[in-house]
């Protein structure tokens, strides 16, 4: 016979398999939706009743990513997936420098106003997780509602399109559901404003190319991205006059952001004026993809449905850099767990808007579609034609996509064992700052290595990326 002999770790160095959770709530919770559906659960947040635009996304990981985006202000986010909070909360601290810009998600806070699961875990396991969902949501005073069938929730928003709705939590889910007149619209409010910076800020002020952020809810991941490809990066106030300190940098990038870009309209001016006088490189997501279409003279309109979450197949209908005319970009959602960090690996896109630009015939003088949505034909993103002299491309989706990225942007953030996830690479963020790389080279007028003097239009340096909480 062979013994068998056990190793016994000591109890200082085992661990278990899951953390357990506080107990959830008792309280009773309803979310009631303007259309007259109401769906009855429990509470696991904040025990507190929100109003709110009911939107929901497919995204199968990155809840924590999702609920930190500045762009679902104002939203009850509904999750598909029925599981959430199985992997807990990160601490949410990073260093400010050449690689990371002060937070690990991608604000200082949860951004959504509720949020609402199928099934909230109630263990939680990850090497990095500090806290569990359900605590992470009452200490940040944000509602959330469990126990409700999200199948048939999605199905509404699915048919109807997204439904204004209200989470009541504790006493106020046994009254009667709201009037009409009592639901909120949040895109009857300027969003970006509440999210934007209030003052300019620096982040890696050392980098071989500065490159301004008009910050209209920019995630963590925009500037990191930006960052890591050692862009000098100074982010803007929404509304701030570009065009008076224009000719300090090599290129100007648009964030993302909440709401109806028709509360922008300020924005809108500048980046016109910009774009007729300014030959230096422009990109835009999102939000910021719908302000240089609407600079450009296209309208934005309000979708039925909206785009949100990950699998959104987009196709390429010119080529740029990297991007080739023909292909078709889809997400696929994955995570890998390492040692030191959580990698986020998804190839290609994610999406999360309510408006999008009109597709028009003709297109404005100057400018081309770029990308077109498979599912539903919107427009996913425009460019500056080639006998425009312009260099300018907008595009609706996120290619950094936190959670997660890989088609459209070069992507090796973290030193990993396997070639196979090392070598996927995707371009978009750096085709950009390529080319203000060669405008710079081919206009260059001061020496590389000189940083910008801040306080020549009151910038500060934050501590850490400055969104609202």
């Amino acid at each position: 016979m062979f013994a068998r002999s056990i190793i016994r770790l000591p109890t200082t160095l085992s661990r278990g398999f899951a953390t357990h959770t506080s107990p959830l709530s008792a309280l009773p919770a309803t979310l009631h939706l303007k259309t007259g559906q109401s769906f009855n659960g429990r509470s696991f947040g904040s025990p507190k009743s929100v109003f709110g635009e009911t939107v929901f996304s497919t995204s199968i990981t990155s809840y924590t990513e999702s609920m930190t985006d500045p762009s679902y202000r104002g939203q009850i986010l509904v999750f598909t997936t029925p599981l959430i909070g199985n992997y807990g909360i990160p601490s949410n601290s990073a260093p400010v420098n050449s690689q990371d810009v002060g937070v690990v998600l991608e604000s200082q806070g949860i951004q959504c106003s509720a949020i609402v699961v199928a099934d909230v875990a109630e263990k939680f396991s990850h090497h990095s997780a500090v806290e569990s969902l359900a605590s992470w949501c009452r200490r940040s005073n944000i509602p959330a509602i469990t126990g409700v069938d999200t199948r048939a929730i999605t199905r509404l928003l699915r048919d109807q399109g997204t439904t204004l709705g209200r989470l009541a939590i504790g006493a106020d889910a046994s009254a009667p559901a709201p009037t009409s007149e009592q639901y909120w619209d949040p895109s009857i409010e300027n969003l970006v404003d509440q999210v934007s910076t209030k003052l300019p800020y620096q982040l890696n002020p050392t980098g071989d190319v500065k490159i301004a952020v008009l910050d209209f809810g920019a995630k963590a991941n925009i500037l990191r991205s930006l960052v890591r490809r050692n862009a000098a990066v100074t982010v803007l106030p929404w509304n701030y006059d570009f065009n008076t300190i224009r000719d300090k940098f090599d290129g100007l990038f648009l964030s993302n952001g909440p709401g109806n870009p028709g509360q922008c309209m300020e924005a809108v001016s500048i980046l016109r004026k910009t774009l007729q006088e300014w030959n230096k490189p422009v990109f835009g997501i999102c939000m910021g993809h719908q302000i240089i279409g609407m600079a450009a003279g296209l309208e934005a309109y309000r979708m039925t449905f909206g785009n949100r979450g990950h699998n959104q197949p987009v196709l390429a209908l010119a080529s740029s850099g990297s991007i080739k005319a023909g292909r078709v970009y889809v997400t696929r959602s994955a995570f890998f767990n390492c040692f030191e960090s959580w990698i986020r690996l998804n190839d290609v896109i994610s999406q999360n808007h309510q408006y999008a630009l009109k597709l028009s015939d003709p297109f404005p003088q100057g400018w081309e579609p770029f990308f077109i949505n498979c599912n539903d034909s919107s427009v996913e993103g425009i460019k500056s034609t080639p006998e425009s002299g312009k260099r300018v491309w907008g595009v609706q989706f996120h290619p950094e996509s936190a959670g997660g990225p890989l088609d459209t942007i070069e992507v090796c953030y973290y030193q990993l064992s396997s070639s196979a996830v090392a070598n996927l690479i995707v371009q978009m963020f750096t085709d950009f700052l390529a080319e203000c790389r060669v405008y710079k080279a081919e206009n260059i007028k001061t020496p590389v290595g000189t940083t910008i003097d801040a306080t020549s239009f009151m910038m500060e340096q934050p501590a850490r990326v400055q969104v609202a909480a």
